[in-house]
């Protein structure tokens, strides 16, 4: 069973990808989208969401401001070459160690990816926990990141 937090995580990335595909002018068409995901949404979470996501309201409707819009492969480009090692450590938690100082930008990146495998990140100066719910998850984003970072890429 998902956590609190890892239920949010989910929750504002479908509403990302919900503002990228529709055009949304009303939280009530975002809840009702939402619910119809499979997520648990009300107006105030919905609200606290977009302004956590830091979503703008225009005259056709909520935005993303651009930092929550990436392309992932060239966002992930921009990030691969901090990359030192990745490890899995234990069911659930990969390990991931980057140059010093750039574990933060790593971790916001992957956070930003919308990968469906993480739950979430916690980073130091050069080190990076991603947690997965379970042990298949962790196994499909290993295999995810070796294969976008291209293990021969990482220093």
């Amino acid at each position: 069973m998902p956590t609190a937090i890892a239920h949010q995580s989910a929750r504002r990335r479908a509403i990302s990808k919900l503002l990228e595909l529709n055009p949304v002018s009303r939280q009530s068409e975002l809840v009702r989208l939402l619910q119809t995901e499979g997520f648990d949404a009300t107006q105030s979470s919905v609200s606290r969401d977009l302004r956590e996501l830091g979503a703008i309201k225009l005259t056709n409707g909520y935005s993303l401001s651009e930092p929550h819009r990436i392309d992932n492969e060239s966002e992930l480009g921009l990030v691969v070459e901090f990359v030192r090692d990745v490890r899995p450590a234990g069911a659930n938690i990969t390990v991931i160690t980057t140059a010093v100082g750039a574990a933060q930008r790593v971790a916001v990146t992957l956070d930003r990816m919308g990968w469906p495998e993480i739950v979430g990140t916690l980073s130091g100066d050069d080190t990076i926990f991603v947690a997965t719910a379970g042990l298949a998850q962790q196994r499909r984003l290993g295999a995810r990141l070796r294969s976008t970072l291209k293990e021969g890429d990482m220093r």
